[in-house]
């Protein structure tokens, strides 16, 4: 059984936001994928400034099991990356919640409002 936090929204494709009280979004992978994905050993990160739409592949997770990518549940700026998941990306396992990928600023709020909350999470994976 996954850990699925209430206040976060989620995408069908496992990425977790959380909007910050900044307006930013904060994005990572949820508990569910990175069990599926096993250890993780190598994050590609996207580049700071990049301008995304929502669904666009943003990096890559690879695991020693397999590679899977990574995808924006809202569109928006890329303001920052989480640059200690280069060194150490093993803390998208331990910490799956803590451990975030990208920060955004979302180009439409709405957006955001349409990812699945914890329940239809919890629904989609099954659990």
């Amino acid at each position: 059984m996954s850990y699925i936090p209430d206040d976060l929204r989620f995408a069908e494709s496992h990425e977790w936001a959380r909007p910050e009280s900044d307006g930013t979004v904060t994005v990572g992978i949820s508990d569910h994928a990175q069990k599926a994905l096993g250890d993780v050993v190598f994050v590609d990160l996207p580049k700071v400034g990049r301008v995304l739409a929502a669904g666009d592949p943003v990096g890559v997770v690879e695991s020693v099991k397999a590679a899977s990518d990574l995808y924006a549940p809202v569109g928006g700026e890329v303001l920052a990356v989480n640059e200690e998941l280069i060194d150490t990306p093993e803390l998208l396992n331990e910490e799956p919640y803590d451990s975030w990928i990208l920060k955004l600023k979302p180009s439409k709020r709405a957006e955001f409002d349409g990812l699945l909350d914890a329940a239809g999470y919890k629904a989609a994976i099954g659990e």
